[in-house]
């Protein structure tokens, strides 16, 4: 009987996540990739989900059994006319054109994924409540089904990038995705008939409880929503540092969210224990430790110290969910227990997702969260052996039951006299402050590396808040919160300056120059998105990746030799996908057309103002015009046969818009190209072979296309390394380009080429194992 019902909540939990990334894929090609869309389909996600749990609540608390099942299975079957979801072209005729489309993409998400996802969203407090009112063994405790339910979200997280997006077109998985809410009927309908069976009425008949429905306070109900909302922000807190401050790879995202569900799995699974001793302690060494990493700033090497943040994001997940777990009521409350930790979790994201950029300009967040997890793990008493939290020594007799005591978790009920405030818990985190900061002001008169540095301004005082402070919460929390503030305020890791700092829903920006002012560069996240040297001599010349002597320089080059032989007098028309710091400007000439399609402001505002980067207000040529928006929205607004060359420069980093480099993409392109116009792919890239994908849809179209992959990092003065992809409708567009021989031809034997559509990319396919 139990694996029926587990079943039910593997499946459903597997369709949930399954169907949120398949939706916005398909309305990629529709409205673009920018913020508004994307938050606005996770608001709607979240705001059903919470929808659901709130329906559930409601049957729990006012139906019969029997009610539930006809009322439930009723909707799923009123539901499943909404199959298959459909996000097309043919679903676009109502899409606003040169209007905000929030209203039109809530309506459309509404109307197809809308009834399917609210019924199924109901079902861990619907399908745990009716397997409480069974006569199965178990039935008194219900709760370990919920692990049930995190393993088929694990599974899908896991399998959408991996088994289904390789593997099936986007219409192909909606037709699945049918079939098994089909399936997943007949397992409701199956529960149902078991809940029904066993007990007539549910909610206001008699229980398995004699007693009567334990009381709730609000108090109770709140820290249920602060415990799940601390796990959910560290999540996207873990995972907006370590991409934007350590290494943009695509997918990383999925490793914080697993440990995420992983935690949920293990704290609800009957049997399992993890002593409370245990995670007491290494929260606080855990967190000392990644408090070390994330204040001095280190980068490299990037993916050891992203396991700090991971080991981090793990156990405190896990002491979070544990003491939710542990704090469970009973099965007659099930429903509410449900809605609250859903709540916290939706506070988690909206914090994250959307006040986060608005108020924040670094990932201010993360360590905001990091000081409330240490504040809500259990407390212990110190032993006298004990080193990063953990014991050497031998347990003493006399030693608190909070450390004996092998229950998995503690309440924070149950701690209420070690999180007391006192005097010295006010008093011992500013002398701690104080010294941290004493120490940075010390050792910068000394030549130390950053690491020598690090380690003395932070591994003193951090030891010993460890040692000291870690059995107290409220004490250690604050005292780690004076050690954040010291180095916020005095620290100095290196020479570079930070010129500019901004963030929005794009992500983080950060330019920073050299001590001595000759180089200004522009970050967006962990990636390179424009340099300029400040010299006089070298201010107007273009470099990095857009270099005169590299592929980009090339391609200006052949274009203009091409154009003079052919006696064309007209001036060149330019559009460039991607604005960055503006270096592509400087290849510019008077009197021609040049247009930039960035979908950031904050990119636009930070290239145009000149006390950052001089390339659009000195070094151009020609006025270039930005246009804000996706690119592929807004060049469907450009003339036909407008531009002699595109250049599409917005696949570096880890978030690739996927709906820029498609078939039909590709044909959008070549529609606004002059006759013998060109596209120019810049391709490179640290985790993805994007030339591949570049070549394979070019070759899917009859087109021509060469690549140039230039490793020459260095040959040249602020010449870097980098990889494009020339395509043209026939090899004679090339020109002198042709007869070029760093653009050979694209060699099958070297090049496994890949075709994305708009109905399937895969990612992983092209990644660089």
């Amino acid at each position: 009987m139990a694996l029926l019902f587990a079943a039910a909540l593997f499946v459903s939990a597997f369709m949930l996540f399954w169907v949120q990334p398949l939706a916005g894929k398909m309305l990629l090609p529709l409205l673009g990739g920018t913020p508004a869309v994307w938050n606005t389909c996770m608001l709607f996600f979240q705001a059903l989900l919470l929808a659901g749990y709130a329906y559930a609540l409601a049957l729990a608390r006012w139906l019969s059994a029997l009610a539930q099942a006809a009322v439930h299975l009723a909707l799923l079957a009123v539901a499943a006319l909404a199959l298959p979801i459909a996000l097309n072209a043919a679903a676009a005729g109502g899409v606003p054109e040169g209007a905000s489309p929030e209203w039109w993409l809530l309506k459309t998400l509404l109307l197809t994924v809308g009834p399917p996802f609210f019924v199924l969203s109901a079902s861990a407090p619907l399908l745990q409540g009716w397997f409480a009112r069974t006569r199965a063994e178990s039935a008194e405790d219900p709760y370990y089904l919920y692990a049930a339910s995190n393993a088929g979200s694990l599974f899908a997280l896991l399998g959408f990038p991996a088994l289904l997006e390789p593997a099936l077109t986007l219409g192909q998985q909606s037709r699945a995705w049918s079939f098994a809410y089909g399936a997943l009927f007949v397992l409701f309908a199956a529960c149902a008939a078991v809940a029904v069976r066993a007990r007539g009425r549910v909610g206001r008949d008699e229980t398995r409880e004699a007693s009567p429905a334990e009381p709730l306070s609000l108090k109770r109900r709140l820290r249920w929503v602060v415990l799940a909302f601390v796990p959910s922000s560290l999540v996207l807190g873990v995972t907006t540092h370590v991409t934007t401050d350590l290494v943009a790879v695509p997918l990383l995202w999925v490793i914080p969210l697993a440990l995420y569900l992983l935690s949920f799995v293990f704290v609800f699974a009957r049997g399992f224990k993890l002593p409370r001793g245990f995670a007491a302690r290494v929260v606080p060494a855990a967190a000392v430790l990644v408090s070390m990493v994330y204040l001095s700033g280190a980068t490299r090497p990037a993916w050891f110290l992203i396991i700090f943040h991971l080991a981090f994001l793990f156990a405190a997940a896990l002491v979070c969910h544990g003491q939710l777990a542990s704090d469970r009521p009973a099965a007659s409350r099930l429903a509410e227990f449900y809605l609250c930790l859903a709540l916290g979790g939706v506070l988690g994201g909206l914090f994250n997702a959307v006040v986060a950029p608005l108020v924040f300009n670094y990932v201010t967040e993360y360590p905001l969260v990091i000081l409330l997890a240490t504040y809500l793990r259990p407390a212990y008493r110190k032993s006298s052996g004990t080193l990063l939290g953990l014991r050497l020594g031998a347990k003493k007799k006399d030693e608190s039951a909070a450390v004996e005591n092998e229950e998995p978790f503690e309440t924070v009920e149950g701690d209420g006299a070690e999180k007391r405030w006192g005097l010295l818990d006010l008093l011992l985190p500013l002398v701690i402050g104080l010294l941290a900061a004493a120490l940075m002001l010390v050792t910068q008169r000394f030549e130390l590396t950053p690491v020598e540095r690090a380690a003395l301004t932070l591994g003193v005082p951090l030891f010993l808040l460890n040692h000291f402070f870690a059995p107290r919460p409220v004490r250690f929390t604050l005292g780690l919160g004076a050690v954040m503030l010291a180095t916020l305020l005095f620290a100095e890791w290196g020479s570079d300056r930070t010129l500019h700092a901004s963030r929005n829903f794009y992500g983080t920006h950060r330019v920073q120059g050299a001590g001595d002012d000759s180089v200004h560069w522009l970050n967006h996240g962990s990636t390179l998105h424009g340099k300029q040297y400040m010299d006089a001599a070298h201010r107007c010349e273009p470099v990095s990746y857009y270099h005169r002597e590299g592929p980009l320089g090339s391609v200006f080059r052949h274009v203009h030799e091409k154009r003079e032989a052919a006696g064309v007098a007209a001036p060149l028309s330019v559009a460039v996908v991607g604005l960055g710091a503006g270096t592509t400007s400087a290849y510019s000439r008077a009197g021609e057309a040049w247009t930039f399609y960035e979908i950031d402001p904050q990119v636009g505002d930070i290239a145009r103002d000149p006390r950052l980067f001089t390339y659009l207000s000195e070094c151009a040529g020609a006025r270039p015009n930005v246009v804000l928006g996706d690119a592929r929205l807004r060049l469907r607004e450009a003339t036909p046969e407008a531009y002699d060359l595109i250049v599409l420069d917005a696949f570096s980093s880890d978030a690739v818009p996927a709906h820029l480099m498609t078939r039909e993409a590709l044909a959008l392109y070549v529609s606004k190209l002059k006759p013998g116009g060109l596209v120019a792919f810049h391709v490179s890239n640290r985790s993805l072979q994007l030339e591949r994908v570049a070549g394979g849809i070019a070759k899917d179209a009859g087109l021509a296309a060469r690549i140039f992959d230039d490793g020459r990092q260095g040959a040249d003065f602020g010449l870097d390394a980098s990889t494009w992809v020339a395509v043209a409708r026939a090899d004679t567009d090339f020109g002198p380009l042709a007869s070029d021989t760093n653009w050979p031809e694209f060699d099958r034997d070297v090049y496994k080429l890949e075709v994305w559509r708009d109905d399937f990319s895969d990612i992983l396919s092209v990644f660089r194992w």
